[in-house]
C-alpha cells in the first residue's frame, strides 16, 4: 500500500517548489566517499551488513524515531511512590528503539568481534547512525571504548567483555548478570577540577576485596548504564574503578543521581551530576595509575569524537544538496546558481576530507601495535580539527535552506546544537592541542609515523610538498602558545595528503587549491582558485 499523501491544493494557494523529504535513502550506498573509504581501509568484508544498516538508518521510520526521542527528553525519577530511592532515568520508547538499532547493529561490539576491519566497520556504523540521531551514540561509544580499560583487570574483563560484545540491547533495570547485553558509562570530572582530574576529591576505602567510594562527579555521561568507569583516590593515588548499578548482593548501588543536565544539544541522551555515598566499586588496573588505565578508554572515545563531526558534515551536506537540487529561485534551481554551487562544492570538499581522515584513523586502530604511533598522534589531531570545522559547516548548510533550515521540523537545528559537543567532550580544544604536544615531545616515534604518511603523497602537488616541508619546519620551534596553529597545520596537511593519494582528481585538486593555496579564505565559497565545481557536486550528491 502506497503512503497517503497530504493535500497540496489549499484554499489560498497550491503548495509547489518544495523538495520531497530526504528519507528512505540508503546512507551507505548513496555516499561515494564512504563506500570508497570502507573498502580502502579494510572494511570491505562488512559491506553487506553496512548496506543493510544504511537502508535502515536512512528510513523514514528511523528518522521519525529520532525526532520523537528529541521531543521527549529523559526524565529522572529519584524515588518510587513509597519513598524508596531508585535513581532511574525514564526514556521515550523511541530512544530504546534507536539504542537497539545501534547496539544490535554492532556499534559497541563489532570492533572487538570481527576477525578483520572491525574498527572500520564500527566507524561506518557510527558514521551513519550519528547522521540521524546523535544522542544515543554517547552510551554506545562509551560501551565500545570501555573494553580496553577493563582489560587492565583480567577478572573484570572476563566478567564484562561477553556482555559488551553480545551486541544486544536490554533496557531493563536489573543486575548485569541477568541481562542480554549491557552499556557502560563514564564519570570522571568534578566541580573543582574539570579536565584536571588530579584535582578530584572522591575517596576510595577498602571493602573486603573491593572498595567503597565517597564523593561527587559533575558530569556522569549516560547515568542509565549498567556500570561506570570512574576515578577516585586510594592511599596509593588516583585509581580507576568500575562502579556497577547493582551490588553483588542484588541491591541498588549507592550512586545517587542528583539531577540531569539541561544541555544545549544531545537532548535524547541523559547526562547527570551524581554522588557516591559508600558506593561499591572494583579497582581497574594498578592502584595509583588511574589516569594511565583510563586513557585507554579516552583514546577510543576520541576516535568516535572524530567520526561524529564527519558524520554531521555529511548529513548537513546531503540535506543542503537535496534541498538546493529540488528548489527553484529566480527561474533556476538553487544548485545551478553559480554562487550557491561554489558554496556547495566547498562544503563537499570539507566533508570528503573529514570522512577520509576519520576512516584512515579508524584503520590505524585495526592495524595494531605497528600503527600505534600514528594512531596516538592522528587521533587528537583529527578530533581537534574536525570539531573546529563542523560548527560553521552546519551553519552554512543551514543557510542553504533559507528560513526552512532554521525551523525545528528540519534536522539541521539539531545538528547545529550538537555540533560543538564532541570538541568539548573528552578534552576541549586546548587540552587536545596540549596532548598533541605531549605526544610529539614524549613519544618521538609519533612524529615519524605521521610524516611517513604525509610523505606518501610527495610529488603529486607542489603546494602539498611545500606544506609538508613547512609542517616539518614548524615542529622545530613549536611552543605552547602556538599549539593550535601547529595542530591545524598538521591536520590540513594530513587531509590534503590523504586526498592526493585516494580521492578523484577534482576533489584532491580542489581541496589543495583552496586550503593550501596562496590566498586563504574565511567563509565557504569565498575562494579564488579554479576548481571543478560540477564534478565535486556530482560526486557528493546523494541519490535514492
Amino acid at each position: 500500500m502506497s503512503p497517503l499523501k497530504p493535500r497540496s491544493a489549499l484554499a489560498t494557494h497550491d503548495v509547489t517548489n518544495q523538495p520531497p523529504p530526504f528519507e528512505d535513502v540508503n546512507l551507505f550506498a548513496t555516499d561515494a566517499a564512504l563506500l570508497e573509504a570502507v573498502t580502502r581501509e579494510g572494511g570491505q568484508t562488512h559491506a553487506v551488513h553496512l548496506n543493510n544498516f544504511g537502508t535502515r538508518a536512512g528510513s523514514s521510520e528511523v528518522i521519525a524515531l529520532s525526532f520523537e526521542a528529541n521531543r521527549n527528553p529523559p526524565e529522572l525519577k529519584t524515588f518510587d511512590r513509597f519513598g524508596r530511592r531508585i535513581d532511574e532515568v525514564n526514556f521515550h520508547p523511541s530512544y530504546h528503539k534507536l539504542m537497539e538499532l545501534g547496539l544490535e547493529g554492532g556499534v559497541a561490539s563489532l570492533a572487538w568481534t570481527a576477525p578483520m576491519g572491525g574498527h572500520v566497520a564500527h566507524t561506518a556504523i557510527l558514521y551513519m547512525l550519528a547522521q540521524i540521531e546523535q544522542g544515543v551514540c554517547c552510551p554506545m561509544t562509551m560501551t565500545y571504548a570501555a573494553l580496553p580499560a577493563l582489560r587492565h583487570q583480567p577478572n573484570l574483563a572476563r566478567e564484562w567483555e561477553p556482555r559488551i560484545t553480545a551486541g544486544r540491547y536490554d533496557a531493563s533495570s536489573q543486575p548485569a548478570n541477568a541481562k542480554r547485553g549491557v552499556t557502560i558509562g563514564m564519570a570522571m570530572t568534578e566541580k573543582q577540577g574539570g579536565s584536571d582530574v588530579r584535582a578530584n576529591t572522591t575517596r576510595a576505602e577498602t571493602y573486603g576485596d573491593a572498595f567503597t567510594l565517597t564523593g561527587h562527579k559533575w558530569f556522569c555521561s549516560a547515568p542509565m548504564c549498567d556500570a561506570f568507569l570512574t576515578l577516585a583516590y586510594t592511599d596509593k593515588g588516583l585509581t580507576c574503578f568500575l562502579v556497577p548499578r547493582w551490588t553483588p548482593s542484588g541491591e541498588r548501588n549507592a550512586m545517587h543521581i542528583m539531577r540531569l543536565k539541561d544541555k544545549l544539544g544531545d537532548r535524547a541522551n541523559a547526562s547527570s551530576e551524581i554522588e557516591f555515598h559508600g558506593a561499591y566499586a572494583q579497582a581497574v588496573g594498578e592502584e595509583g595509575r588511574g589516569v594511565k588505565t583510563i586513557i585507554e578508554m579516552v583514546h577510543h572515545t576520541r576516535l568516535d569524537c572524530t567520526i561524529a563531526p564527519a558524520a554531521y558534515m555529511r548529513q548537513a551536506l546531503a540535506q543542503a544538496l537535496w534541498h538546493t537540487s529540488h528548489r527553484t529561485a529566480f527561474q533556476k534551481k538553487l544548485i545551478d546558481q553559480p554562487l550557491m554551487a561554489r558554496v556547495l562544492a566547498d562544503l563537499a570538499l570539507e566533508s570528503e576530507a573529514a570522512t577520509t581522515l576519520a576512516f584512515r584513523i579508524a584503520r590505524s586502530f585495526d592495524d595494531g601495535k605497528s600503527a600505534a604511533p600514528f594512531s596516538r598522534l592522528a587521533t587528537p589531531i583529527g578530533k581537534y580539527w574536525l570539531n573546529k570545522c563542523v560548527v560553521n559547516f552546519v551553519y552554512e548548510a543551514m543557510e542553504c535552506h533559507g528560513g526552512a533550515g532554521y525551523v525545528e521540523e528540519s534536522i539541521l537545528p539539531r545538528l547545529f546544537r550538537q555540533s560543538p559537543l564532541n570538541s568539548i567532550w573528552e578534552g576541549s580544544g586546548n587540552v587536545i592541542c596540549l596532548d598533541v604536544l605531549r605526544a610529539l615531545t614524549r613519544e618521538p616515534e609519533t612524529e615519524g609515523a605521521l610524516f611517513a604518511e604525509l610523505d606518501r603523497a610527495r610529488g603529486a602537488y607542489t603546494a602539498l610538498d611545500k606544506a609538508i616541508d613547512a609542517a616539518k619546519q614548524s615542529l622545530a620551534s613549536v611552543t605552547e602558545p602556538g599549539a593550535r596553529r601547529l595542530v591545524e597545520t598538521l591536520a590540513l596537511t594530513l587531509q590534503a595528503s590523504l586526498l592526493a593519494q585516494h580521492a578523484p582528481a577534482a576533489v584532491a585538486d580542489g581541496f589543495i587549491a583552496t586550503r593550501l593555496g596562496d590566498e586563504p579564505w574565511r567563509t565557504y565559497g569565498a575562494f579564488n582558485a579554479q576548481i571543478d565545481v560540477d564534478a565535486i557536486i556530482k560526486r557528493a550528491m546523494p541519490s535514492r
